[in-house]
């Protein structure tokens, strides 16, 4: 197997154990709890290929719910899946000469794919559109929380260069 293969599936591995881990525990907040998984989802979108960023984004979303909570499932699955894909696509394709700004716009794209996301699957999972409003100020923090931070942990803290570092041995 090539060794190149094999880094990027540890990688991928690693961001989406971190992903599941995060989804066990929130932070309390008022109108419910702040998680920190959105963090790594972003990150892994910035860091790698989109088929890894679903992997991470929306597969390890969806097996943290499974162990955790288990009646959002399928709507993590889709969601933070193409939230993943998205950021991780535009973020490559845009303003290719301006990476970060890329970056911010990709993660403010995929706010919004999380945020109209988990809106809807509130609706059909508690059955009223007014059980998922009430959610909904608090979703906009989520995923600005998740954007951002995702970010900057990848652009400011060396994580990209690191990464692409192990990527490119």
């Amino acid at each position: 197997m090539d060794s190149h293969l094999i880094r990027r599936l540890t990688l991928t591995g690693i961001l989406m154990g971190m992903n599941i881990a995060l989804s066990s525990f929130g932070i309390p907040v008022p109108g419910g709890h702040l998680y920190l998984n959105d963090i790594v989802i972003v990150a892994a979108a910035l860091i790698l290929e989109p088929r890894e960023a679903f992997i991470v984004g929306g597969i390890g979303a969806f097996i943290g719910d499974l162990l955790f909570y288990p009646t959002p499932m399928f709507v993590s699955l889709v969601t933070h899946g193409i939230q993943a894909v998205v950021i991780s696509v535009l973020s490559r394709r845009i303003l290719q000469d301006r990476p970060r700004t890329a970056a911010y716009i990709a993660a403010g794209i995929g706010a919004l794919i999380n945020i109209v996301g988990y809106t809807i699957g509130r609706a059909f999972i508690y059955s009223t559109m007014e059980a998922a409003m009430l959610k909904l100020p608090f979703q906009f923090l989520q995923a600005g929380v998740g954007a951002l931070l995702g970010v900057i942990l990848v652009y400011q803290s060396g994580v990209k260069e690191q990464a692409e570092k192990i990527l490119n041995l």
